[in-house]
């Protein structure tokens, strides 16, 4: 009997429900894999911003994971908001225990509003306990600045942020351009340990229908690798699905508004084109 793919989110809850562990399931679910999840933090937000963080134990966070690994066949991991080293160590030592691979690491750090998703003294064991176990990491252009110490201004520093990260054992990092400053198109650059690159550039959207988009494009690479798809047309397929969502906005609540996750499958379901995404090796 053919087992339906199953993902595992390890990340925080957005009562708002536009990112975090609700935007990683709404994207398992519209890419036709089974979703599970650990929650290690539950955030009071909203479209307007967070208003409170209320992190779970480190033994929490372990018991959600036992329960997971112990019965569930979980072929690919995305992890998000981690929030502080004891959460990050716990993750990564159970990762290690169970032999999950194709794990997907977005660093999160702040939310769209500004409030701080990853304590200072978290981001070392970020990088010393869980990057080195990451197939993929997903940092838009500040995280990146933030786990590098580099200033990306151009594409020379692009790479050389990208190839720091992957020098902290991760073995391939796409940095996303949603931040840059280019007014006509967003740019995500793939870096792979083999020295493979790609450029996936998209037209750039004006909206403020933005919240939950790394959260978002990280489960949609995770889903597809849980399916089998090959790590690159992952990102793609993933890029596509988040160009849907911000395609079509839902235009909910009075700040950053959620993205549409229904976009993709409803465009396909339609017979629409979804948008194109250019891709340059």
């Amino acid at each position: 009997m053919k087992k339906t793919p199953q993902t595992l989110t390890i990340a925080g809850s957005d009562s708002g429900g536009g990112a975090g562990i609700q935007a990683d399931l709404k994207t398992f679910q519209e890419l036709g894999v089974y979703g599970t999840s650990a929650i290690t933090a539950v955030t009071a937000q909203n479209t307007l911003g967070v208003s409170a963080i209320y992190p779970m134990s480190k033994q929490a966070v372990q018991t959600q994971l036992e329960a997971i690994g112990s019965d569930f066949d979980v072929t690919a991991v995305k992890t998000g908001m981690l929030f502080n080293p004891e959460i990050i160590q716990e993750t990564a030592r159970m990762i290690q225990q169970f032999g999950w691979g194709n794990l997907v690491v977005d660093p999160v750090m702040i939310a769209k509003g500004g409030a701080n998703l990853l304590q200072p003294a978290a981001v070392e064991a970020l990088k010393t306990h869980l990057l080195p176990l990451a197939l993929l990491v997903t940092p838009n252009i500040p995280e990146a600045e933030a786990l590098t110490s580099i200033s990306i201004t151009d594409v020379f520093s692009r790479r050389r942020a990208a190839e720091h990260i992957l020098s902290l054992g991760a073995q391939s990092v796409v940095i996303k351009g949603g931040h840059s400053t280019d007014p006509d198109y967003a740019e995500d650059y793939f870096l792979h340990i083999n020295r493979e690159t790609a450029v996936y550039r998209s037209a750039r959207i004006e909206t403020n229908q933005t919240h939950g988009t790394g959260c978002t494009f990280a489960a949609a690479v995770t889903a597809q690798l849980a399916k089998g798809q090959e790590l690159t047309a992952a990102i793609l397929t993933a890029k596509e699905f988040i160009q849907a969502a911000l395609s079509d906005p839902l235009n909910i609540g009075n700040g950053h508004g959620p993205t549409n996750h229904g976009a993709y499958q409803l465009r396909r379901h339609e017979k629409t084109e979804v948008n194109k995404i250019e891709v340059f090796q």
